[in-house]
């Protein structure tokens, strides 16, 4: 039984990992780069593209030169209280609910994004960041298509979870440092935290922020306008 099980899980990543190639491959024809944003629930990645799209300008077709054309995928389980948030921006946002269509899964995959492709103007984008469903574990294991992952971890969590997920943070090129605007306020060691954070993924780019204050947005900003090159 143990070793069915197993065997079914690689059948199902190797599929999930075909899709993948798709995707990608359907993404670089259209000129798109792809960033797969990760955290735990409430770690404040909505509030992060908030400030970031604000900040940036990209809205209404990104007329700043330099300014790249953004779109957003938004994973949740059911509703759409984030994907409304982020189209007052007016940016194009397409929502994924995983439950009921995917049996509410607790992440993203490469066939949920396929399924959604049709609803994105890639051809109008330079820059597609997916949202995905708040989860220190499954979304780390499927990829989706995406040319970058970035996790965002919240102080709020407290400094052991690179320690208890670590996959989460190797799968990642960049981890972002959100609500440090609380750190005043926190029994938070955040020399601890990133002491753990290299333990599990040495060397990894950490960058500090607020997305409520602002503090760090613009190194944040900065590293996305190269991403999208």
């Amino acid at each position: 039984m143990h070793r069915t099980r197993v065997r079914v899980i690689e059948d199902a990543l190797d599929a999930n990992t075909t899709i993948a190639r798709a995707n990608r491959a359907d993404f670089e024809r259209a000129g798109v780069r792809v960033v797969n944003l990760m955290s735990a629930p409430g770690a404040g990645k909505t509030t992060l593209l908030e400030r970031t799209l604000a900040r940036l300008g990209a809205g209404n077709g990104a007329a700043r030169a330099g300014v790249p054309r953004i779109g957003v995928l938004e994973g949740d389980v059911q509703g759409t209280l984030d994907a409304d948030r982020l189209a007052s921006l007016h940016v194009p946002v397409v929502q994924i609910n995983t439950d009921p269509g995917f049996g509410g899964e607790c992440h993203l995959d490469a066939n949920m994004v396929r399924s959604a492709l049709g609803a994105i103007p890639l051809d109008r984008l330079d820059l597609l960041v997916i949202e995905n469903v708040g989860n220190l574990v499954c979304p780390a294991e499927f990829q989706v298509g995406e040319h970058h992952r970035v996790m965002v971890a919240s102080v709020t969590e407290g400094e052991d979870k690179p320690l208890k997920y670590p996959l989460m943070f190797r799968a990642c090129e960049l981890v972002v440092v959100n609500k440090i605007d609380l750190l005043p306020h926190l029994a938070f060691d955040l020399d601890r935290f990133l002491y753990n954070v290299d333990a599990v993924h040495p060397g990894v780019r950490r960058l500090l922020v607020s997305a409520r204050t602002g503090e760090g947005i613009d190194d944040w900003c900065e590293w996305l306008v190269g991403a999208a090159r």
